[in-house]
């Protein structure tokens, strides 16, 4: 039975200068049209490309599957201060029971008693948690977070990016995207 692949399907892998990831989490992908403009824009390599193709009246070219970019973009040092990066530094899961649901944040010195909205002072937390914490300090509740909030690198998002890999990973993909694991023998 023949599939037909749509090109909608054929996201591409976008990979710095030295070819890792831009980002893990979310994964660096772009859309098939964003990926053919950069190739003609002479702004990437195609490293590995799709079985489909796409054709204009005077052109062919098969969907690139990875591409990497000419130039390297440095990395920020540290991530900007999201409620998104805070739940990644934490791993999904509320710091005082584990739990990965209703997942919100939560000001370990709350607000009321000085403590400010920093990296240093925001833990994920489930709503549950959250309420029965309330505007107490953890000494007054004994809730102490497992893992005492942070600022994290760049790289340390990246490490818990690998944690959650999307549902979709395409094998071309799979050569650079967890590239400093160990090789199997």
């Amino acid at each position: 039975m023949l599939t037909v692949v749509s090109p909608e399907a054929c996201p591409a892998l976008v990979l710095n200068a030295d070819f890792r990831p831009l980002s893990y989490f979310p994964l660096s992908l772009w859309c098939w049209q964003d990926a053919v403009k950069a190739v003609f824009l002479d702004r990437v390599n195609i490293v590995s490309e799709y079985e489909r193709t796409v054709r204009s009246p005077s052109s062919e070219i098969r969907l690139p599957s990875v591409v990497s970019l000419r130039e390297y973009v440095r990395p920020a040092r540290h991530p900007a201060f999201t409620r998104f990066n805070v739940f990644l530094r934490d791993r999904f899961s509320c710091q005082y029971c584990g739990s990965s649901d209703d997942l919100t944040f939560d000001h370990l010195i709350p607000r009321a008693l000085g403590g400010q909205t920093t990296w240093e002072n925001v833990v994920a937390a489930c709503s549950p948690c959250n309420l029965r914490k309330g505007g107490h300090h953890p000494r007054k509740t004994n809730m102490w977070p497992a893992q005492m909030p942070y600022r994290p690198t760049v790289f340390d998002l990246q490490k818990n990016g690998r944690l959650f890999p999307p549902n979709y990973l395409h094998e071309s993909w799979l050569d650079y995207l967890y590239w400093d694991t160990e090789l199997e023998p």
